[in-house]
């Protein structure tokens, strides 16, 4: 595990950090839970409830908000956005300044050795299947299959992965 710097990093008393995880600076972690030998890169924040599987990469400048599961050898890439809140508002229909208590977190999962490219933004209530792969910029509103690989705003599913897996070294 890298020793945290108080001066470029914030990582709350109640974070798991598992084992030989490497933290890049300038990265906000708390509440969270991240596996074994992963990688967070600079300017990462990380919340509460959030749960990292062991060997995931997640690169510079992404935000991962509570209910948000990313599971074994995924990669999330840089920039990447994730929300938790299908209607946001700041305020009620009264006009009073919502609260913890006027919403709800909708979970969200990225399965198994699935990609995210850079700056793609995932929606609250999704899953992303096993070793899917989705395209830079791209805004994930719904499901995405194991092995689809998706672009667009909205994702769409532009092909399907073939059948054969390639070894891992």
């Amino acid at each position: 595990m890298s020793h945290p710097d108080s001066n470029t990093r914030a990582i709350a008393k109640d974070v798991k950090l598992g084992r030989d995880v490497q933290l890049g600076v300038f990265i906000n972690l708390y509440g969270c839970q991240i596996g074994d030998e992963c990688t967070i890169g600079p300017f990462v924040e990380i919340q509460r409830d959030v749960v990292i599987g062991d060997r995931v990469k997640i690169q510079s400048h992404t935000f991962i908000c509570s209910g948000v599961r990313i599971e074994d050898e995924a990669f999330v890439g840089h920039g990447v956005m994730f929300i938790n809140d299908r209607f946001p508002r700041s305020t009620d229909s009264s006009g009073s300044k919502k609260t913890d208590r006027d919403w709800t977190c909708e979970p969200t999962r990225i399965g198994e050795r699935a990609s995210i490219g850079s700056n793609a933004t995932i929606l609250c209530g999704v899953t992303v299947g096993e070793e899917a792969i989705v395209g830079a910029g791209s805004v994930v509103t719904h499901d995405v299959p194991a092995r689809a690989v998706v672009a667009g705003n909205p994702a769409r599913v532009l092909r399907l992965l073939d059948a054969q897996r390639k070894p891992t070294p």
